[in-house]
């Protein structure tokens, strides 16, 4: 039966027939649930899991890598727009600062008469996504689907259909992974506290956050019943009235209902900003979810999910024309692949139910790119090797995937510190196509074609004889000089982090005094040796590094150049080896000024003294 519960109508407004509809809610939920499944809490705690069910119940998930996100509701109907400011999207409510009895008539305005569920689901499929994650409730408390427990749903809208229902069996049919966001927070229901500080008319008396999260916990049932996600993608966990008791008491309840549920981290309080990833073993949360940006290098052993728009906003936005190019979008796609996370990609429906057109042409695009080069991200895990000048590296069993984006002016291109024999290289796009290779010292230098297949980027295959064996410490070039690149470079520390463009490929957003570069290396023949820094700064520089190797240290100003991609030579003296053998390098600030230390490039150690 349907709830009484009507979150917009004048009734549920007055406090007597507020009580009445939560008694409603609480009784239909719990005539709805198992003993052992109590919406208040106190269900089982959820049973350990070994390191293989936790394996086996996350392969399709890792294996999938690509994802469709969708921010859908009534946020929609107003286009990013209010009062003059253009710049909103699904937090309009809160941003423009909507009274909920104003923000309740898009109720009446939500028709998207143009929607296809089918259509949705072949965009995702023919983008090479394997699964499709939709707002089932944002913020603003609107949901996507009939819920018996309120009338704040599509059901009271012109259009009715129950948009859950229909895109979840097109996903199946289509063979999509159908999943489901779910906000904990929720601006619209009369118990979720807090209110937003502006909304002053709105009373918090006679408020139960435990009734609320009651409510939530029984929408949380119909979805699982009714359209069994593979993936519960919680959002809104911030707030104080969330804790890490209650984030563990959700996860066991949603387990309760599917022990193979896959959950985001957002369920609990240990998501590290926007960053995403979860600081701490105690809090719950299968993967980490990084918004907007994508972590500085691999986590191994950590799942995680960088989620990002396609422009500026999650939701519609007629006025925001600041989209990604497609080429962007691949090679983030291949980064994210490369250091072994997943790629959720967000289209922010309109009204009518149709994606934006930008949104559509970067899909199919993606598509075609995925069409020929989709083994290289499929199934594959972090690159053996880091982060490397001319692109990324993924990895696949027994084969390398290349990616190259900057072609190099030599036609060939190093893959540093691999030591396994390579048996065979051809570009995916052109697999008849052999190359040739060469190993020694330096790791695996393979020679291109004249051009590249692909501008975005050109994958080249390494099959190799057996499983990839990697020498990370840095061995001399055949004159002796000893170079210490960004890309092998270990950085200690929160700020730095390896920076890959074509003009920069250096250790970059040095901002933090206390974070260090070190690398590890082989000196063959012993001797003195001088050291050169080729870095960037941008005026007025001023900052003071040490660089310290084998028991020695130097001390060097950073001088400004002429700005971040300006890279210049300096030397702060010699070092000597006393003896073969392997050494580490450190380079750490001694004192901070401007914006940053400085973008450092490489090291190198030239023997000869210093003059």
């Amino acid at each position: 039966m349907k709830s009484v519960v009507n979150h917009s109508a004048p009734v549920y407004r007055s406090f007597l027939s507020h009580r009445f509809a939560i008694v409603v809610i609480l009784l239909t939920a719990f005539l709805a649930a198992p003993a052992s499944e109590v919406l208040l809490g106190n269900q089982p705690a959820r049973a350990a899991e070994t390191d293989e069910q936790r394996d086996a119940r996350m392969k399709w998930w890792r294996d999938a890598k690509f994802g469709m996100f969708i921010h859908w509701g009534l946020y929609a109907i107003p286009a990013g727009e209010w009062k003059g400011r253009t710049n909103h999207a699904e937090w309009i409510r809160h941003s423009a600062q909507i009274p909920r009895e104003t923000y309740d008539e898009f109720l009446d305005q939500f028709n998207p008469t143009e929607f296809d569920a089918d259509a949705w689901a072949r965009m995702a499929k023919d983008a090479g996504m394997k699964y499709l994650v939709i707002t089932s409730k944002h913020h603003d408390g609107f949901c996507l689907w009939p819920s018996d427990l309120t009338d704040f749903d599509v059901e009271s809208t012109p259009f009715k259909r129950d948009i859950l229902g229909e895109l979840s069996a097109a996903c199946r049919k289509h063979g999509i992974k159908f999943c489901l966001y779910h906000s904990i927070m929720d601006w619209h229901h009369p118990d979720y506290l807090p209110r937003r500080r502006w909304e002053k008319e709105r009373s918090t008396e006679g408020a139960d956050y435990d009734r609320y999260v009651a409510y939530m916990k029984g929408q949380l049932k119909e979805l699982i019943e009714r359209y069994d996600p593979a993936v519960l993608w919680f959002d809104g966990e911030w707030e104080g009235t969330w804790t890490h008791e209650r984030g563990k008491d959700l996860d066991d309840y949603v387990r309760s209902l599917k022990p193979d549920i896959i959950i985001n981290n957002r369920v609990d309080k240990g998501r590290r900003g926007m960053e995403g990833l979860t600081g701490g073993d105690q809090y719950r949360g299968d993967f980490g979810t990084p918004e907007q940006q994508i972590p500085a290098s691999g986590l191994p052993g950590v799942d995680w999910e960088s989620c990002m728009t396609m422009n500026r906003h999650w939701g519609w936005n007629k006025n925001d024309k600041n989209w990604k190019s497609t080429a962007d979008l691949i090679r983030k796609l291949v980064d994210i692949a490369s250091e072994g996370g997943n790629f959720l990609l967000n289209i922010g429906p309109k009204p009518d139910g149709t994606f934006p057109q930008p949104s559509i042409e970067r899909l199919a695009a993606i598509g075609r790119w995925m069409d020929v080069n989709g083994e290289s991200i499929y199934g594959t895990t972090a690159s053996p090797v880091g982060k490397v000048p001319w692109g990324r590296v993924t990895q696949k069993s027994d084969k390398l995937y290349l990616h190259v984006f900057d072609w190099p002016k030599d036609d060939s291109i190093l893959l540093p510190s691999v030591t396994t024999k390579v048996k065979n290289a051809y570009p995916l796009a052109e697999t008849s196509k052999k190359l040739d290779v060469s190993q020694g010292d330096q790791g695996v230098t393979v020679s291109l074609p004249d051009e590249a297949l692909d501008p975005i980027d050109t994958v080249i295959v390494l099959e190799l004889a057996e499983p990839v064996v990697v020498d990370r410490s840095i061995k001399p070039q055949a004159d002796g000089t000893i170079v210490l690149p960004a890309q092998l470079a270990t950085v200690e520390g929160s700020t730095a982090r390896f920076e890959s463009k074509s003009d920069r490929n250096c250790i970059g957003f040095w901002t933090n005094p206390k974070d260090a570069v070190v690398w590890e290396f082989k000196v063959k023949k012993p001797g003195s040796y001088t050291v050169q820094l080729a870095y960037a700064c941008e005026p007025p520089g001023g900052s003071r590094v040490e660089v310290e190797a084998a028991k020695q240290k130097l001390e060097a100003g950073v001088k400004a150049t002429d700005g971040w991609g300006d890279f210049q030579t300096m030397s702060p003296g010699g070092i000597t080896f006393d003896q073969p053998g392997t050494y580490s390098l450190t380079v750490r600030p001694l004192e901070l000024k401007g914006e940053g230390v400085m973008n450092l490039r490489s090291v190198s150690l030239r023997p000869g003294a210093s003059e």
